[in-house]
């Protein structure tokens, strides 16, 4: 994921200005993925490709950061974002699945960081391999047993070191751009523009790239996570907007020029942290080396922020009481541990089972954007309802709001049944906590409605394992 760089808000009464939560939100999507990008592009479509997703994705994740803006400020009573707005526009069990889908999303996005890690290592120590050997599988564990502890204990820097591995994030970005301008190759790239005959039809290279845009774009919501502790509630949105345009463009960049350094095929072939490789090719290994010092510090920075983010979103919830109480407690530090318990041995699971996957960095990264859509969609519908709603409205909020949610549900499509069974199968078993949260209310479990979407999910659960046991879908 791109994941997140955030603050450690619990840990200061400071409100949070606008600067501030521009550069959590641009710290937020400036991540892992887009040291992925070119292979995985490359992997998909050529040039003219390339350009239409852009174009689709930039459009309609500006949509949601429009519809992130316009509820921070229609709605400024709700806060941590993307889960309060699923609650109060669709019920309780929705916004349970936002939070945990939110949450889960988090988590998944953060095993991308260490096979990543472990696959730049792999450079130089082979029994790595691209993340996804045993060694890999082990030593990523030891790293993420240690952050555990690390946070357990409190980190009040967390504001400090979002700023370090900003820099560390965006300095090499901007270096591989301008040296692949300078290097760049008319010729290559203009063999690119089509795509190869692997990548198929235009309508199926721009499908198949659509996961991985949603994937770096993941953080435009960071500044609504905290929207409690922003100074001016208005703030919240204008971050959101800002940062999002901030970083487009160097995310369309990253990608673009690639295609006029090496052949698609070629590029399509390389190791992840593929930027590396791309630059090792057209200014030699310092080049390689360059980028994945800089992968390396801001990927362990990024991994610190968004444990916090995810373990913040458990914490929220319970104190809402839509998560169990055991959530909501902290120690004196003001750590909620229990919900970094349960944030690390998600991250553990699922670090264990990409060892068994085909591609261990494109399963994280596709399974954390899948995961992402339905908190999306639910904030984007819980949008049209307001715009419909409220006299005061005008045309314009209603038609971001309508194309934000059209965009969201085609990525739904664009990701294919197989992630939204597996994302099922991860869904499914958290009612669990729902159930345990209502007992401890003396509430009733259910409601007609809820037994309805209870048992479309336990449905596609299924279907989703015996599909997996069956070999008709593979990780």
């Amino acid at each position: 994921m791109t994941q997140a760089a955030t603050t450690d808000t619990r840990t200061t009464t400071a409100k949070l200005t606008l600067p501030t939560l521009t550069t959590m939100v641009v710290g937020s999507m400036v991540g892992a993925g887009v040291f992925s990008l070119p292979r995985r592009f490359a992997q998909e479509t050529g040039v003219a490709g390339a350009l239409i997703a852009w174009a689709v994705a930039g459009t309609g994740m500006l949509m949601l950061a429009f519809v992130f803006q316009t509820l921070a400020v229609r709605r400024p009573d709700l806060d941590a974002g993307v889960y309060a707005y699923a609650k109060a526009g669709f019920g309780e069990y929705l916004g349970f699945f936002s939070a945990f889908g939110y949450w889960a999303s988090a988590c998944v996005g953060n095993v991308t960081y260490w096979v990543l890690i472990m696959s730049t290592i792999g450079t130089i120590a082979p029994s790595l391999g691209e993340g996804d050997t045993v060694l890999a599988v082990v030593l990523s564990s030891a790293g993420l047993w240690l952050f555990f502890l690390l946070i357990s204990r409190g980190v009040k820097e967390a504001a400090a070191i979002n700023r370090i591995v900003t820099v560390a994030k965006v300095v090499p970005i901007l270096v591989f751009v301008v040296l692949a301008l300078f290097y760049l190759k008319p010729h290559v790239f203009a063999e690119n523009f089509a795509g190869a005959d692997y990548a198929g039809s235009l309508f199926q290279q721009v499908k198949g790239t659509m996961l991985a845009t949603v994937f770096v774009f993941l953080g435009v919501e960071g500044a609504s996570v905290y929207s409690r502790h922003a100074q001016r509630r208005e703030d919240v949105g204008r971050a959101t907007v800002l940062g999002f345009l901030s970083v487009f463009a160097v995310f369309a960049s990253v990608t673009i020029v690639s295609y006029g350094l090496m052949p698609m095929g070629e590029i399509a072939e390389l190791r992840q942290p593929s930027m590396a490789g791309v630059l090792e090719h057209a200014v030699g290994t310092w080049g390689k080396v360059f980028v994945s010092v800089g992968l390396i510090v801001s990927v362990l920075g990024a991994y610190l922020a968004w444990t916090l983010m995810a373990a913040e979103v458990l914490f929220v919830a319970a104190k809402d009481d839509d998560m169990p109480r055991f959530l909501k407690k902290s120690t004196a530090a003001d750590v909620p541990v229990p919900a970094l318990v349960m944030t690390t041995l998600l991250s553990q699971v699922v670090l264990v089972v990409t060892y068994f996957s085909d591609d261990a960095f494109n399963f994280a990264l596709d399974l954390t954007s899948s995961l992402t859509l339905i908190p999306f969609l639910l904030a984007a519908g819980f949008a049209v309802r307001i715009a419909l709603a409220e006299t005061q409205s005008g045309r314009g909020e209603l038609a971001v709001a309508v194309l934000a949610t059209v965009y969201t549900a085609f990525l739904i499509y664009a990701a294919g049944l197989k992630y939204l069974l597996v994302s099922l199968i991860i869904y499914a078993p958290a009612t669990f906590l729902f159930v345990k949260a209502r007992r401890e209310q003396g509430r009733s479990l259910f409601s007609a409605r809820e037994v309805v979407i209870l048992a479309v999910s336990i449905a596609g659960a299924v279907i989703g394992i015996v599909a997996l046991t069956l070999g008709w879908i593979s990780l």
